[in-house]
């Protein structure tokens, strides 16, 4: 007797394409859960190049070993451009890439909800 297949909406087919649509958010959750991570990119985005110092001062009680951390990894995951210029004293901006930037803009609803639950959390 031939076995037939699970055509429910719960069956197996379904849960393997649900399996499957979240695992490339694994290396996007990772790096966006770091602390700070999403911050930098809010903050990088609302005033554009940006220097170390402005980033600190906005991102307040962060430590400088911290926030180097993050802003590599988002340089290194392409998210964020890092310009040196060769001046005295040095100078070093951070930008949003492209990638960055839409970035960004999809974090915005969720901001903008974390925002309203806020007062409700």
């Amino acid at each position: 007797m031939a076995e037939t297949p699970d055509t429910s909406p719960d069956g197996p087919d379904r849960q393997n394409t649900d399996i499957n649509c979240y695992c490339p958010l694994g290396g996007v959750m990772e790096l966006l859960s770091r602390q700070y991570a999403m911050q930098v990119i809010c903050v990088v985005g609302a005033i554009g190049p940006a220097r170390y110092g402005t980033i600190e001062e906005t991102l307040g009680e962060v430590s400088s070993s911290t926030l180097s951390s993050r802003l590599d990894d988002l340089v290194e995951a392409g998210l964020l451009s890092r310009e040196q210029y060769n001046e005295i004293p040095p100078r070093v901006e951070y930008e949003l890439t492209e990638t960055g930037d839409e970035l960004r803009e999809r974090l915005d609803p969720l901001l903008e909800w974390a925002d309203e639950q806020d007062d409700s959390v």
